[in-house]
């Protein structure tokens, strides 16, 4: 593996200093290698938009917007922020929401859509150097290990422990949601009935965490640094065991084989031996491929049945929640079901349906169009050999999979560096087609 993805990395190990940094990369590289100071804090969840708005507004002028072109992809999901913004106006009309329920919807834009923005755009307007996010993050996810070693430690000598109380968390009302603003310890959990460790570490869910590390992981492969290169992967993978997150465990194999779909020609060919191959089992067992596919989802599930079962409760009454308007759907969160002693919002899982219940088939269809948008931006680098392209490409591949199980709203603001990273990569991406350009153009002149 490491032959097939480093071989063209060798070459760089000698250039790992960076320089000197720009004003925007300092700060960009900064509050990423400082994550847990952030989480201590509990300010993440506001810090995190605050900042990129800052960028923004440093980096905003009107003669970039009208010079500099920025691709399609970004503009789309300023629309997908403009769709969300629209339906919860009409959604609060219709509905009687207390001020509390306006202020989070509010809030939620800030740390979504138009935080996925504004992350792109700003490597468009100030310069942003791709390896100096890359560094940064690879620093963050080395700090997984030190950070997973203390929260082992302390289960191991004082047991589970009760979430820790940030500054922010005791500011806000005592009847506020609390779940992003307070520190939580490593537990024990059973896992195809074993009982293993889990942890969110610096997000509000395990899954969430799992998200994270495995965007890590791929992002990581690309750092020049061979030392730090190996001690990030493994964080990032450490880190990834820690969060018992099932479908970001199957979104590093299916990251991998896309990965490996565009290092090596023979995997290429390898698709069709696997589909004959298949064919090939299901005859000798008398399985029919649908059998194939069921007997290891319930291995699957059953690792955290009573989750799944929650689950798929949740995404039924999502969906037929979404039936009653389907075209712009409901704005806002406007009903709950019960979940042992907890009342749920509909749309917590899965983040099509949740796009579907709340913006309807309008704001769907904007929101896949900025999906497959940013996903094809990189698509072509990525096929002509492109490392960080492909990387980029094999990342979002396993985002759009890991997206079945949490709302993109809701986690995007843990890993809102990624966005920083693809915008930073697209941004040398047309910087070198523009240099491509011009040196045909200088050709043409001297013939």
């Amino acid at each position: 593996m490491s032959t097939a993805i480093f071989k063209n990395l060798n070459h760089e190990d000698n250039k790992s200093n960076l320089g000197e940094k720009s004003f925007i990369e300092g700060i960009i590289y900064w509050i990423i290698v400082l994550t847990p100071l952030w989480w201590l804090l509990g300010i993440q969840t506001l810090f995190y938009p605050a900042v990129a708005s800052y960028l923004i507004f440093m980096s905003f002028r009107l003669e970039k917007l009208l010079k500099i072109s920025v691709p399609i992809c970004i503009w789309s999901w300023l629309a997908m922020s403009i769709v969300m913004l629209w339906t919860a106006i009409i959604g609060i009309s219709n509905l009687n929401l207390d001020l509390i329920k306006i202020a989070a919807s509010g809030v939620t834009l800030f740390k979504s859509y138009f935080l996925i923005f504004s992350c792109l755009v700003v490597p468009f307007w100030q310069p942003v150097r791709a390896k100096i996010v890359t560094r940064a993050i690879a620093w963050m996810a080395t700090g997984y290990l030190v950070t997973l070693a203390i929260q082992l430690a302390i289960l191991a000598v004082f047991g589970p422990l009760p979430p820790l109380m940030t500054p922010l968390a005791n500011a806000v009302p005592p009847d506020s949601n609390k779940l992003a603003l307070v520190v939580k310890f490593a537990t024990i959990q059973d896992f195809f009935g074993i009982p293993l460790p889990r942890t969110d570490l610096y997000t509000a869910d395990p899954p969430i965490l799992g998200a994270c590390a495995l965007l890590c992981f791929f992002i990581c492969l690309a750092e020049t640094n061979p030392r730090l290169r190996k001690f990030s992967v493994l964080g990032s993978l450490i880190a990834l065991l820690a969060a018992q997150s099932r479908i970001s465990w199957l979104g590093l194999p299916l990251g991998l084989l896309v990965l490996f779909g565009f290092r090596s020609s023979w995997l290429r060919q390898g698709y069709l031996w696997l589909a004959s191959f298949t064919c090939l089992i299901c005859s000798c067992l008398g399985l029919s491929f649908q059998d194939l596919i069921n007997k290891p989802l319930e291995i699957f599930t059953s690792a955290r049945a009573e989750s799944s079962s929650d689950r798929e409760l949740v995404i039924k009454k999502t969906i037929e929640a979404w039936q009653e308007k389907p075209w712009i759907g409901w704005g806002v969160v406007h009903e709950t079901v019960k979940w042992h002693i907890y009342e749920v919002d509909l749309g917590s899982f899965s983040t099509y349906t949740s796009v579907l219940y709340l913006h309807g088939i309008f704001g769907f269809i904007v929101f896949i169009f900025a999906l497959i948008s940013t996903l094809s931006s990189f698509w072509k680098t990525a096929i002509n050999g492109n490392l960080s392209s492909q990387l980029a490409f094999t990342s979002l591949i396993a985002l759009y999979f890991l997206l079945n199980a949490t709302p993109l709203s809701w986690m995007v603001v843990y890993f809102w560096f990624f966005f920083i990273w693809l915008g930073a990569n697209l941004a040398e991406i047309q910087e070198n087609r523009k240099n491509v350009v011009r040196w045909e153009q200088l050709e043409t002149q001297i013939l």
